[in-house]
């Protein structure tokens, strides 16, 4: 009898850690994949291998349940464990400026980027799947085809369709208001008990985790063409100077592998589309180059427009290189902090976060040093404000909400 239950116990031992071998989050990169769909749609998966990690994981933990209780397990499987098993995390979304942008490769947004975060913590990678409506959206969560939802949608539409939700900003709403987004930014889970929700509610609501929530909703700041003055200054810009100078910003862009677009917004945020401007500092033309820059990128005359938006594009595309090692959803505004304040100093920046153990390939860590840090350094404020209004412009554009 001794020998029987002394088996028992080191079955129950060894299903324990067959389970964590099972489940244990995958190390891989973040790879994120983003998918249009007009209705629910099944998941793509490999049936047979998940079955079968199913029923490995069914059957050890059979082995180290009691008896009784076999008698009253739930045959439905925790969304944590499917997501464990896929090593993905499938998001229902509603595409909107308070969860996610995406158009012409152009990927980000301020929910997104804390799905990104959330699943990096996970190890996991991110199926995002973009839906019509946000009852579309929950329904592909209540029938399964997604493991949690990131919308706006009211408390009581989540309540008629029985989920449960948590707010991204753990209750400090007014974080998210005074930057222009919506206070009801939330994600939505099949149940409240599920593993992957309550790590979701500890992830989001950690003290440090809120602070960096509100710092990251700075970045995504709505407000900035939201007065009459500046919306009627960018539209009245765009409309008077872009036709002039549009075929040369595609041409550049096409040289060097940019997003015309992009270059459109850097020279607005540069000289407001002026091919004459000229600073105190004695930058000059459209992109406001230096002598030095615009001697190393080839450029004679710099308030020649075409040679000054080709030089501004070969220093950002010199500068993206710097930082090939990051992801690319983010790379773009590591490119342009280094094109702002100098990449050696954006790269600073990373060693520093690396000592302290912080993600320095995260913009939303790096954004959030320069804010903690500006008062000691105005560069830092600078760069901020950089970044962020040249992501507010080539929204307005893309959205043609001018």
């Amino acid at each position: 009898m001794q020998r029987i239950t002394y088996r028992v116990k080191v079955s129950a031992q060894g299903a324990k850690r067959r389970i964590s071998y099972l489940l244990r989050p995958s190390k891989r990169l973040l790879n994120t994949k983003s998918n249009i769909v007009s209705s629910v749609t099944p998941i793509a998966s490999n049936r047979f291998a998940r079955t079968k990690k199913l029923a490995q994981i069914s059957s050890i933990a059979l082995l180290s349940l009691p008896a009784e209780s076999l008698t009253t397990m739930n045959a439905s499987v925790p969304a944590y464990d499917n997501v464990m098993l896929e090593n993905t995390l499938t998001i229902a979304a509603v595409p909107g400026d308070s969860t996610y942008f995406a158009t012409d490769g152009f990927q980000h947004g301020f929910g997104f980027d804390l799905v990104r975060t959330y699943a990096d913590e996970l190890g996991v990678d991110i199926n995002l799947k973009a839906y019509a409506s946000e009852e579309a959206a929950l329904k592909a969560l209540r029938t399964g085809n997604a493991d949690m939802a990131l919308t706006t949608a009211s408390t009581k539409l989540k309540s008629q369709l029985n989920l449960s939700s948590i707010n991204v900003s753990c209750g400090y709403d007014s974080s998210l208001t005074k930057n222009g987004l919506h206070p009801k930014v939330s994600w939505t889970f099949s149940s409240s008990n599920d593993p992957l929700s309550r790590k979701a509610s500890y992830f989001l609501c950690d003290s440090i985790k809120i602070k960096n929530t509100q710092k990251l909703a700075a970045f995504y700041n709505q407000n900035l063409l939201k007065d009459a003055y500046s919306q009627d200054h960018f539209q009245r810009t765009l409309t008077e100077k872009l036709p002039d100078y549009q075929s040369s910003f595609e041409e550049q862009a096409r040289n060097y592998n940019h997003d015309w677009e992009l270059l459109v917004a850097m020279g607005y945020q540069e000289s407001h589309l002026d091919a004459n401007a000229v600073s105190p500092t004695g930058v000059r033309g459209l992109m406001m180059l230096t002598n030095n820059t615009a001697k190393a990128m080839g450029v004679s005359d710099r308030v020649d427009p075409y040679q000054s938006i080709g030089g501004g594009a070969r220093y950002l595309e010199q500068v993206k290189a710097d930082f090939s090692d990051v992801p690319k959803t983010d790379r773009i505004w590591f490119a342009l902090a280094g094109y702002n304040m100098g990449p050696n100093a954006v790269k600073r920046i990373q060693r520093e976060l690396r000592a302290q153990g912080i993600d320095d390939k995260s913009w939303a860590n790096v954004y959030a040093y320069l804010a903690d840090n500006r008062a000691s350094n105005s560069r830092y404020g600078q760069a901020m404000h950089y970044v962020s209004n040249i992501r507010s412009y080539l929204e307005t554009i893309k959205t043609q909400t001018v």
